[in-house]
């Protein structure tokens, strides 16, 4: 107990130097080329400069990219080494950050930090930034007051979370395995609640659909010349909103909605005037899927309304996969859940719970690894909008949330 109210204390003692280091890491725009920028290589470069100079070793495991100007893309690894060296806690953040928008709904210069009634704000201090200072400091707890953790704690910045993490995690997972070992689990300071209450341990399958309808065009005055895209598009839209949700009609109480969700989004322009029959038409589902329902059975099913509707209205219908994405839970009562769920109670004196989501996370990539991982932290959920603040409390609390758990790793 004594050590861990020192360690403790600690980080209370380090608001000032936390919010030092958001300001430094605020001032470096870390955009994907993607984002019209040059990658995360200055961010990653002060990073390691800072962490070296507090003593703490850093690896980089660079995937290459052309696109950038240094070429590569940085995923940087620090360690603090524990008691027991089979296994480790990791905390994983990231290091890019989306674009501001317009910057004329920003109060100030979004890469200019400036703090305000215990937030600081700008781009990338939630997200991903809050996380990320927070694991340094529960690191940096260990390794400034002589203390080990019970496994080795181990840190990592990954690059380009923010459109896809193809430069990031799962290039790392392929390219570098033995980074990682049996028994490693994670933790993604990249998603939570305000209140601190949410476990994110499971996520839907994500299956994003492309559908083009083709029919013969004609003058809007002869459509017996023709045949009616638009019509046939629309019937088939129709079908399959109605049709997916009542034959994938599984619930689970873990997720909100409890249930799948088959939802058409985007609708493409056909023609531009009137008087025209349009010969084709093409429109877009975002499909969320339970884990217990197969992707592949729900392709067959929409192929089987395709080739009705290529019956009923003689025209061609093709769907096309945009994105899919599926991910393995990680099981509601692992160690790691029960551990975490003592940590935020002794740090915010909170119940929480475990919880899967709709939306996607980088914790699929390791979870379809082998590696129990957990999405959790107490944030603003100002994420990726104007004016993007951390809350200063959030940062400390979760440093000591981090540091309980790399302590309680036996």
């Amino acid at each position: 107990m004594g050590d861990i109210q020192k360690l403790l204390g600690w980080i209370d003692g380090q608001r000032e130097e936390m919010v030092g280091l958001q300001r430094l890491l605020t001032a470096i725009p870390a955009l994907a080329p993607e984002s019209g920028g040059e990658g995360e290589d200055k961010k990653a470069r002060a990073l390691a400069a800072w962490l070296e100079g507090q003593g703490l070793a850093v690896e980089n495991h660079p995937v290459r990219d052309s696109r950038v100007p240094a070429g590569e893309r940085p995923n940087l690894a620090a360690v603090v080494p524990g008691a027991d060296r089979e296994g480790a806690f990791w905390v994983m953040s990231h290091l890019d950050v989306v674009p501001p928008g317009d910057f004329s709904l920003w109060e100030g210069d979004p890469y200019a930090m400036r703090e305000k009634d215990g937030r600081l704000y700008g781009r990338g201090v939630e997200d991903n930034q809050q996380g990320l200072v927070s694991s340094v400091f529960a690191a940096l707890a260990f390794l400034k007051n002589g203390v080990r953790p019970s496994r080795d704690f181990r840190l990592l910045f990954a690059a380009d979370e923010e459109v896809g993490s193809a430069y990031g995690i799962e290039a790392v997972l392929r390219d570098y395995p033995r980074l990682f070992r049996r028994g490693d689990c994670f933790l993604v300071p990249d998603g939570g609640r305000p209140d601190s209450s949410m476990i994110e341990v499971a996520e839907k399958s994500i299956l994003w659909l492309k559908f083009s309808v083709e029919g013969r065009q004609c003058h809007g005055s002869m459509p017996h010349l023709g045949t009616n895209a638009f019509v046939a598009g629309s019937a088939l839209v129709l079908r399959l909103a109605q049709a997916l949700p009542e034959k994938f009609s599984r619930v689970d109480s873990l997720f909100e909605p409890p249930y799948s969700t088959f939802c058409p989004t985007r609708k493409e322009a056909n023609v531009p005037n009137v008087n025209t029959i349009p010969g084709l038409d093409v429109f877009w589902m975002d499909c969320r899927v339970l884990p217990s329902e197969s992707v592949g059975d729900v392709l067959a099913e929409i192929d089987c309304h395709c080739r009705k509707i290529e019956e009923e209205y003689g025209v061609k219908a093709r769907r096309e996969v945009s994105q899919s994405k599926a991910s393995v839970p990680t099981p509601a009562d692992c160690a790691l859940a029960g551990r975490l769920k003592k940590a935020v109670k002794a740090v915010y004196g909170v119940e929480t719970r475990v919880q899967g989501i709709g939306g996607g996370t980088v914790g699929a990539y390791l979870r379809n690894a082998g590696y129990d991982t957990l999405i959790w932290s107490t944030i603003a959920e100002t994420c990726h909008m104007p004016n993007e603040y951390c809350v200063v409390d959030n940062m400390v609390g979760d440093a000591k949330v981090m540091l309980l758990l790399a302590l309680d790793q036996k």
